[in-house]
């Protein structure tokens, strides 16, 4: 059998550092997922949007934060949502936040979190007995030549200054994508004889990662 391995080079990573213009949804139809119609909308898989003003019993289901699959030139559907039983009256519109990337890029690793245990055992037990709890999403972290003029770079460090949680998205060569939100803990520097000053950059992912 062929190999289906994927090669990592070409793999992009972005943050997220600001929203783009509002597009305007026609529909959203009933179900798991829900597909939203946008003419021309210009989206990508793994991008990021925010609904806002669906009128109809599905309004306090969407109006929020999705992450964005099966994109089509004028439908996507909205990740993981569920919408059976409810109805889309009008209205609605799909805010993206826009992407910066981060320039130099020579390694990452992550995605390495794990579902807690939770011990169950009792007096009746003939062995310790378990079930896992919810999943912790771990870490997320790059090797990067350094670059202080580079925006995506630049969005990092402001990021771990700020302590806020960012939006990232892993973009690998075959198109699929991750989508995470993070905290920056750690952007370090690194030199030495004959070597360019290499950076470090550790994240903290927080909730889940959703790939499309």
């Amino acid at each position: 059998m062929a190999s289906t391995a994927i090669s990592a080079q070409g793999s992009i990573v972005n943050i997220g550092t600001a929203t783009g213009g509002a597009k305007t949804l026609t529909a959203i139809t009933v179900g798991a997922p829900a597909i939203a119609t946008s003419t021309a909308h210009g989206f990508a898989n793994g991008d990021i949007v925010t609904i806002a003003s669906v009128t109809g019993t599905m309004a306090a289901t969407v109006n929020t934060t999705w992450v964005v699959t099966n994109v089509t030139a004028n439908t996507f559907a909205l990740a993981n949502s569920d919408t059976t039983g409810l109805t889309y009256t009008s209205g609605g519109t799909a805010t993206p936040v826009t992407w910066t990337s981060i320039a130099n890029v020579k390694s990452f690793s992550g995605f390495d979190g794990a579902a807690s245990e939770i011990d169950i055992t009792n007096l009746s037990s003939t062995a310790k007995e378990f079930k896992l709890g919810l999943i912790d999403p771990g870490h997320f972290s790059m090797q990067l030549d350094q670059d202080n003029t580079d925006a995506g770079q630049t969005a990092l460090r402001a990021a771990q200054v700020s302590g806020a949680s960012k939006q990232f998205k892993l973009t690998l060569p075959n198109a699929k994508t991750a989508t995470f939100n993070a905290f920056v803990k750690k952007v370090d520097s690194q030199g030495g004889v004959d070597a360019v000053v290499k950076t470090s950059a550790e994240l903290r992912i927080t909730g889940s990662i959703t790939w499309a």
